[in-house]
């Protein structure tokens, strides 16, 4: 077994970990892959893993999903998608991983003041358009929308169960959305990748079970600063 193939099988269960709960461990497969596979191409290799994942986030989570606050997104992400997919078309390989950590150190940056003086978004006609346009630029040019839902659900005032619920139906549409930007436009998806990101199944499955399981054990509070503290880690890496 080669050592990328084992460095995807880690990933997938990292994936299937953060798709069940644990979404710090997603931030952290993503500058991982990168490192093992190129920034661009990583986007590609990964998309269908999260998809996978997804399956399993809302399947477990489904009545948790605070439907209101993806209606109001879903539009504004997918121009934010297709800004994305323009910029990552045009740009180096090195600015492009550029790109992706300072996306995850603004993230950061933005979670921590926000829960150092409790702040409180309120959900008015401008935050959907913003977070929107931010969430689908990031999430195509990395897979990482992630900080950027945080701050928003998170700032929601929403339960652990509910934000969990809430972002596994909103990533499930969002990664679906993008695979024609991956197949046609930057060519990162094709059936090789698919058929190898299949054999990643028991992996995502391992992940996802071990998600569920922490999930019920990790108070609220650790929970979210384990997010902050995992988002960081993955910027970190990204740059070396």
């Amino acid at each position: 077994m080669s050592f990328n193939f084992i460095s995807l099988l880690f990933i997938a269960v990292l994936i299937g970990m953060a798709k069940t709960g644990i979404h710090g461990t997603g931030f952290l497969a993503v500058p991982l892959l990168a490192l093992v596979f190129g920034a661009k191409i990583s986007t590609g290799i990964m998309l269908p893993i999260l998809i996978f994942a997804d399956f399993f986030g809302v399947a477990y989570y489904k009545q948790h999903t605070s439907w209101k606050y993806l209606i109001t997104l879903i539009p504004w992400v997918i121009i934010g998608i297709c800004l994305g997919s323009l910029y990552g078309n045009k740009i180096n390989e090195d600015l492009f991983r550029y790109t992706m950590a300072s996306i995850i150190f603004i993230g950061v940056f933005v979670i921590y003041i926000k829960e150092k003086n409790k702040i409180i978004i309120h959900n008015n006609l401008a935050i959907p358009i913003i977070i929107g346009l931010l969430g689908g630029f990031t999430t195509m040019v990395g897979n990482i929308a992630g900080p950027v839902m945080s701050i928003y659900l998170l700032s929601m005032g929403l339960d652990k169960k509910t934000y969990i619920g809430t972002a596994a139906w909103f990533f499930l549409c969002v990664n679906i959305i993008k695979i024609p930007f991956h197949v046609y436009i930057w060519e990162t998806i094709n059936m090789k990748i698919f058929y190898l990101d299949l054999l990643l199944l028991p992996g995502i499955i391992t992940g996802a079970i071990i998600g569920i399981k922490l999930v019920k054990i990790i108070p609220e509070y650790y929970y979210k600063k384990f997010i902050i503290i995992m988002t960081l880690l993955s910027a970190i890496l990204m740059l070396n």
